[in-house]
């Protein structure tokens, strides 16, 4: 197996089908259906379930999936070291993100990244802070934003100021509290609520200390979905007050949380003792003078 059949096989799973993936390599089906035949041959494995319009993976063929990306990682990390001893700050900065994070904070750094470095373009990935965590950790993307905690034993990093944490309801649902801005966390008690994976176990050592057992109807790390939910009536759901701004809806209404007032930090993470390109450093150094008081 060489680095062709590697960008072939990877070029499959993304685009879901052979077909698609032909296009994009800009080469025939049927040669492409006989390498990838050729390619279980070898290795004497079946890579791929066939008989519906989407190709499914095996064990076997997640299994060589998360291999594939680690390499080709490897190899697109190293062409861009080369190139940048010759060419200085060129190539692509590849960057994964949680959603609200990166609709934040992403925007105006990249803007200002691109007017002073117009030859570097941006790959950028969207995932839950674990997703991230895998990418960084397979050198697909060089620098991680999420939300703590985090392991720092395995990840440098660079923490923002905290943001208040907030909860998201149905307007004309049920409301926490006479205050129209602020609930007291003691106010959800009995509350049906929507909370983040990541901040579980947080969440339940605060409501236990204010004196009571939450009820968690659902656990997602998809902000979106919760917001939903949320407007739905199904539950109040526990969100970054970033969200306020990104989501403004008249059908819900978001209320800071207090006594005590709980709240989150954006961290951006990359692998500890892994050298870093020029971009990544460049932008690092970036995100320093524009954020980091």
């Amino acid at each position: 197996m060489d680095i062709r059949d590697m960008k072939h096989f990877y070029a499959i799973v993304e685009e879901g089908n052979i077909s698609n993936a032909a296009k994009r390599l800009n080469i025939a089906q049927p040669p492409l259906s006989k390498q990838m035949k050729q390619l279980e041959e070898n290795l004497g494995v079946q890579l791929f379930e066939r008989g519906s319009r989407r190709i499914r993976l095996t064990e076997a063929g997640q299994l060589l999936r998360e291999r594939v990306e680690q390499i080709l990682g490897l190899v697109d990390g190293t062409m861009k070291e080369i190139t940048e001893l010759n060419s200085g700050l060129a190539g692509i900065l590849s960057i994964g993100t949680v959603t609200t994070s990166g609709a934040t904070l992403l925007p105006d750094l990249i803007n200002k990244f691109h007017n002073l470095y117009p030859n570097v373009t941006f790959q950028l990935w969207e995932g839950d802070g674990y997703r991230i965590l895998e990418l960084l950790d397979k050198r697909i993307i060089e620098i991680g934003i999420i939300r703590a905690p985090f392991d720092s034993e395995f990840y440098e990093s660079i923490t923002l100021p905290a943001e208040p944490l907030v909860i998201a309801m149905k307007q004309d649902g049920c409301h926490c509290g006479e205050d129209p801005e602020n609930v007291r966390l003691i106010e959800l008690v009995n509350q049906p609520l929507i909370i983040p994976l990541r901040w579980k176990a947080m969440f339940v050592e605060w409501c236990g200390k204010a004196g009571f057992k939450p009820n968690i109807v659902c656990i997602s790390d998809g902000v979106l979905l919760n917001i939903l939910w949320a407007k739905l009536g199904i539950g109040m759901a526990l969100v970054p007050k970033s969200v306020e701004g990104l989501i403004s809806d008249s059908a819900l209404t978001y209320k800071k949380i207090i006594e005590p007032t709980v709240s989150t930090e954006t961290v951006i993470v990359w692998v500890r003792n892994r050298k870093l390109s020029a971009n990544s450093k460049h932008f690092l150094d970036l995100l320093k003078d524009m954020v980091v008081k």
